[in-house]
C-alpha cells in the first residue's frame, strides 16, 4: 500500500484510466458472449475484445510497474505479443471446426454469415 504513495502523478493517470477502458471492454465482451442469440454471433464478442481489453490492462500495468521500480518493464510486451499472435487464430479456428460439424450434421445455414464460402458436395453438382 505504500508504494501507491510513492507512484508519481503522471503514472497514475493513465494506469487508472487504462484500467478502466481495459475492464470496461472485456466486460462489453462479456456481456456480448452471453446475449448473441448463436454461436457464430457468440465468438466475435470475446474474440475482438480479449485483444484490446487485455491489451489495455498490460499497458496500463508495463507503465505502473516501469514507474514504480524506475526501470523499463519488458514482460508485458511479450504477453502482448503473444495475444495479439494467438487469439485471433484460435478464434477463426474455432469458428471454422463450427462450421464443419455443422455441415457434418447437415444443417443447411451452416456458415451462412460466412457469405456463402461453404457449401455441401451435393450443391456444386446442380
Amino acid at each position: 500500500m505504500t508504494d501507491l504513495l510513492h507512484l508519481p502523478l503522471w503514472a497514475v493517470i493513465p494506469v487508472s484510466l487504462l484500467l478502466v477502458i481495459g475492464g470496461s471492454i472485456i466486460l462489453i465482451g462479456a456481456l456480448g458472449l452471453l446475449r448473441l442469440p448463436s454461436f457464430y454471433q457468440r465468438i466475435h464478442g470475446p474474440a475482438i475484445t480479449v485483444t484490446l481489453g487485455a491489451g489495455c490492462l498490460l499497458v496500463s500495468s508495463m507503465i505502473y510497474f516501469s514507474a514504480l521500480q524506475s526501470r523499463f518493464v519488458f514482460h508485458e510486451i511479450i504477453i502482448s505479443i503473444f495475444l495479439l499472435l494467438t487469439a485471433p487464430v484460435v478464434a477463426m479456428l474455432i469458428m471454422r471446426a463450427a462450421v464443419y460439424r455443422d455441415l457434418r450434421a447437415g444443417k443447411k445455414d451452416a456458415g451462412a454469415t460466412a457469405g456463402g464460402i461453404y457449401h455441401f458436395p451435393d450443391e456444386d453438382k446442380t
